[in-house]
C-alpha cells in the first residue's frame, strides 16, 4: 500500500507530496523548501527521486537539499531547459537551488520508483512543459489544476489556451482521480469536471 504525505512549505505555500511503498524509501512530488528534508529525516525516510510538476522556485527550493543526498531529480522533458533559463530566475529574482536533472518524461510514459508506479501526463500552460503524475487513483497537477481554480498563465512560459487544453486532457482521463494540486486544498477530478469555474472554457 501506498502512503501520500503532504508536506506545506512555510514560505511559498506550496504543497509538495511524499509517497512510499516500503516506509523506507520514497518518492518526492515536487520540493518547497528545504524543510521537506527535514521532514523526511524525522519519518526515517530516505528520498531516492523528486517528480517535478513545473520549475518554479516555489515548487524546487528543496530539490538542492535532497540533490545533495542523493536523490534523482527528474521533471517532464520540456521542462529542463526551462528550470534553469535566465526566464524562470527572473519570476522570483532569488538564487535558483544547486541541482541537476537526472531524468526526463514524455508524454503517457510509465515508469516505477521506489516501487511506486507512474504515469507521466503532460500538461502544459502554466509552464511550457509542466507535467502531471498519475499513481494508481491519484492525480498530481501542480499549478495546473487546482480545487476550483488553475494556475495563472502570466509568467514566461505561460499560456492560458494551452492551460485549457492541458485541463481538457485531464478531464477526459476515465474515471475518478484523487487531485493533489501545488496549492491548496485537495479535491477530486470529478468535482473539478463538474463545479471548476474554468471547466466552462471546454464545454
Amino acid at each position: 500500500m501506498i502512503s501520500i504525505i503532504r508536506v506545506p512549505s512555510a514560505g511559498y505555500a506550496c504543497n509538495s507530496y511524499i509517497l512510499t511503498a516500503d516506509g523506507k524509501t520514497a518518492v518526492a512530488v515536487d520540493a518547497g523548501d528545504e524543510s521537506i528534508a527535514e521532514f523526511l529525516d524525522r519519518r526515517a525516510l530516505v528520498c531516492k527521486y523528486v517528480l517535478l510538476t513545473h520549475g518554479h522556485l516555489d515548487h524546487i527550493a528543496g530539490c538542492g537539499a535532497l540533490y545533495a543526498r542523493g536523490a534523482q531529480i527528474c521533471c517532464g522533458e520540456r521542462e529542463k531547459d526551462f528550470i534553469f533559463s535566465r526566464e524562470n530566475y527572473g519570476i522570483f529574482n532569488l538564487p535558483l537551488p544547486d541541482f541537476g536533472i537526472s531524468r526526463t518524461f514524455c508524454d503517457g510514459e510509465k515508469f516505477s520508483l521506489c516501487g511506486v508506479d507512474f504515469t507521466a501526463v503532460s500538461t502544459p500552460g502554466h509552464t511550457v512543459g509542466g507535467t502531471s503524475y498519475i499513481c494508481g487513483n491519484n492525480l498530481f497537477t501542480g499549478d495546473t489544476l487546482f480545487c476550483g481554480s488553475v494556475g495563472r498563465t502570466d509568467f514566461p512560459g505561460g499560456d492560458f489556451n494551452t492551460l485549457i487544453s492541458s485541463l481538457k486532457k485531464l478531464f477526459a482521463l476515465e474515471g475518478d482521480y484523487a487531485v493533489y494540486s501545488g496549492h491548496g486544498e485537495q479535491t477530486t477530478l470529478q468535482a473539478e469536471r463538474l463545479t471548476n469555474p474554468f471547466a466552462s472554457y471546454i464545454r
